[in-house]
């Protein structure tokens, strides 16, 4: 590892772990914690609003209670439409999403687009993709991606939804974003476990994300090529690794894909 990798490679680690920007407390949903928000974002929600949803959201041992006449999920995904209607959510992706307890057992779903808001907890999972010759295959984010337009990314990377399990989701997401199928990959391996905690940009700044990636690698066999499958990505490139160091400290990655990427290379 060059000397200026090593200093970029600190930064990266310091920068998936951040402190949240302004005071968040917890929300709860069926006496269960599953996420914090700021007491802003609960104003601005209003609660004429909130019972014209059927939600109640209230202020009970300095933790934020969502009641409701409903079970968890249908109450969390009528506080994400509420969210959506004021403009509060991220992109809108008709995607559910697990909601866990402390302990990382279910507790209800909800729509991907309310997560961040709700410092609510995600899963994602990456590939990376390495040829017989030990390059490596990247690809470009479309332009049209919410996040992180335009930069770079591991072979494939998504999120985990409520229905599927990681394996699935690894499946699932290897052949929408780059047209492969696992099972014609070789020497697939669960890699280790990535975590953020930072700071997000979603409903006026009113957002944190906390997540883990689980990242896998395996080998491209030299007869496949990725071809992108649902119009999320712009194009593949097949890097060194010399030039996949370089692209790195240049931050042409995902802050994701880039701790992902400097774990595959041992760093």
């Amino acid at each position: 590892m060059k000397q200026e990798t090593s200093a970029w490679l600190q930064t990266q680690r310091l920068l998936a772990h951040q402190q949240p920007e302004r005071p968040r407390h917890g929300l709860s949903v069926e006496g269960e914690l599953i996420g914090s928000i700021e007491e802003s974002l609960v104003l601005q929600l209003g609660a004429d609003a909130l019972k014209q949803y059927g939600l109640d959201l209230h202020w009970r041992n300095d933790t934020w209670v969502l009641d409701g006449q409903t079970d968890g999920t249908l109450r969390l995904n009528q506080l994400a439409k509420l969210m959506r209607a004021q403009g509060l959510a991220g992109a809108w992706r008709d995607e559910q999403l697990l909601v866990c307890n402390a302990a990382g057992q279910k507790v209800a779903t909800i729509e991907r687009g309310a997560v961040r808001p709700l410092g609510i907890a995600t899963r994602a999972v990456h590939l990376v993709g390495y040829c017989e010759d030990g390059a490596l295959w990247v690809q470009q984010r479309s332009e049209d991606k919410a996040n992180n337009p335009g930069m770079w990314d591991t072979l494939m990377g998504g999120m985990v939804s409520a229905q599927d399990s990681l394996p699935e989701a690894l499946a699932r997401e290897t052949w929408e974003e780059a047209g492969l199928h696992v099972t014609e990959l070789a020497h697939v391996a669960h890699g280790g476990c990535i975590e953020f905690s930072r700071p997000s940009d979603e409903a006026e700044g009113q957002g944190y994300m906390v997540e883990r990636i689980d990242w896998f690698s395996a080998l491209v066999p030299d007869v496949l090529q990725p071809v992108n499958q649902d119009g999320e990505v712009q194009r593949f490139e097949r890097l060194t690794l010399s030039a996949l160091e370089d692209w790195l400290v240049q931050g042409r990655f995902t802050p994701e894909a880039s701790l992902v990427l400097a774990s595959y290379m041992g760093w």
